[in-house]
């Protein structure tokens, strides 16, 4: 064993989730190393729907070009029935607004999504740590030691805080000892592969109707040859392993002998696990993605929630080793346990209804993007805050287009991105209170932002559209505080800096 120093963060784990968090660390100048059990990146399409609000949280962290460009928009499902394959929208496409720039579920193969997030991670100085599995975890009051083996031997790391993103079967979770509370249904299986094929149109997200809802899917994974198919197996079937044996289980259901595959990339089988963490950490320990919990694939929501739960813990944990009080932790779980637990709901009623092919199960709309996610009423939003005429403490901050000084178009997303936390100040009597307002020295800084005429120092920008005005809900003087993760920390419209100075102590040093 070595000798190590002391480190802010571990991160166990690589995927989306502490992939996401890693680079969230990062950016907050904090000392942090990454470690992932398995060789390389993970080569599969497993999660492929990347939600419009996960979209914002990968502009933010500086990962959404190489999302973008490696993906599209969800072609229209071909439902077929014999000869015949009958177009229909699982997705209703929506327009680019002021406050949604990315309205739109995207399709992208989970390999890539892992290394659009590795590669802003080495942009910023940090690689993973590949082959390294966690085999012990101890903690005090100060630290946590984990032993993790790899190449090179056994070797300690130790943490002020370790953050388990190691996937379902979490060897950070068993070590804490938190149950996984759940179901895991062994009879519904469904094989995955994702394999280049001949013969199919690639304008179509393909299905094959079967009886007891054993159908077949084919997804198109955007800029390749590969489709992703689903095979729903019978209880007593034995999942096909190789190519021939796999492609005669595609021509016996679709009776289509077009179809060939040929190079098989990835193979997995899926049974339905619904499992939800009873608690999302352990003293100076946390769990984030599918080690707190897991969902079918129904919806796409894993891999949304997972990498949401590494944007809330992140700046928490940051604000916590500047001096913050150590209970804002403590909203980490009681912020992203009930999230999961509705998602999990929404997966599961969407997955079994997917089995009897319910057209309602198939389609897909707002509570799957999103952007509706609140968290209004918890510990950092309470109930009897102030509100606008459209948002309350907690809800999602929409994007907005502004003009700076120069008369050229800002969005406020722009102004938001960065591990800072901002005020906005709409009116004269919130800009002067915000002129005036005190901030900590540690921790996160404020930006401050004036919309409207202001004679004050900072960043001063107009809303000649009315985009922030309808889009926050805006008629009168307004202060308003947004967290780093882009949700509202505080309103105020009267008593701006009592209620403002109240509403941060609990999130600042």
């Amino acid at each position: 064993m070595n000798n190590p120093q002391v480190i802010d963060v571990l991160v166990v784990g690589a995927g989306p989730s502490g992939s996401a968090l890693a680079i969230d660390l990062v950016r907050r100048g904090l000392d942090i190393r990454i470690v992932e059990r398995s060789p390389h990146a993970f080569d599969g399409s497993r999660a492929k729907g990347v939600q419009p609000r996960s979209l914002e949280v990968l502009e933010d962290l500086g990962a959404l070009d190489e999302v973008l460009a490696g993906g599209s928009v969800y072609p229209k499902v071909g439902l077929h029935a014999g000869p015949l394959a009958l177009p229909w929208k699982m997705f209703t496409h929506k327009e680019i607004t002021p406050a949604v720039p990315y309205p739109n579920t995207w399709l992208i193969p989970q390999f890539r999504t892992d290394r659009a997030l590795h590669a802003r991670l080495s942009e910023l100085g940090h690689e993973i740590e590949f082959g390294k599995e966690l085999t012990e975890l101890t903690q005090d009051e100060d630290t946590v030691v984990a032993k993790v083996s790899g190449a090179e031997g056994a070797q300690e790391i130790v943490a002020r805080y370790v953050v388990g993103a190691d996937g379902g079967s979490s060897a950070v979770r068993k070590q804490l000892g938190v149950g996984f509370v759940g179901t895991t249904d062994e009879s519904d299986r469904m094989l995955i592969v994702d394999a280049s094929v001949t013969g199919l149109a690639r304008n179509r997200w393909h299905m094959w109707p079967g009886r007891g809802g054993r159908f077949i899917g084919a997804c198109p994974l955007p800029d390749s040859d590969m489709f992703q198919w689903m095979i729903r197996l019978t209880p007593d079937e034995e999942p096909p392993a190789k190519r021939d044996a796999i492609i005669q289980r595609i021509h016996s259901h679709t009776h289509d002998q077009r179809i060939q595959l040929h190079d098989i990339h990835w193979t997995s089988v899926f049974r339905p696990n619904i499992r939800l963490a009873e608690n999302y950490g352990r003293g100076r320990v946390f769990l984030v993605g599918d080690a707190a919990h897991v969902h079918t694939p129904a919806g796409a929501q894993g891999l949304n929630t997972g990498i949401q739960d590494g944007y809330n813990l992140g700046w928490k944990i940051s604000q916590v080793l500047a001096g913050a009080d150590p209970a804002l932790l403590d909203t980490y779980e009681t912020e992203r346990q009930p999230i999961a637990a509705g998602v999990l709901g929404l997966s599961t009623d969407k997955w079994g209804g997917i089995a009897k092919l319910d057209p309602s199960s198939m389609k897909r709309g707002k509570d799957e993007q999103q952007l509706g996610l609140t968290y209004y009423g918890g510990p950092l939003a309470p109930a009897d805050g102030m509100r606008t005429e459209t948002l309350r403490v907690g809800d999602r901050a929409p994007d907005a287009r502004l003009l700076n000084a120069q008369g050229a178009e800002t969005r406020l997303f722009d102004v938001l991105r960065g591990p800072h936390f901002t005020a906005i100040a709409y009116g004269p009597g919130a800009a002067r209170d915000l002129e005036e307002f005190a901030w900590p020295t540690a921790g996160a800084r404020l930006k401050r932002l004036f919309v409207g005429p202001s004679a004050f120092d900072g960043l001063a920008l107009s809303d000649p559209g009315k985009t922030l005005r309808r889009a926050y809900g805006l008629t009168g003087d307004t202060l308003l505080l947004i967290r780093p993760d882009g949700y509202i920390g505080h309103i105020a419209t009267r008593d701006f800096l009592t209620t403002t100075h109240t509403a941060v102590r609990a999130m600042t040093p």
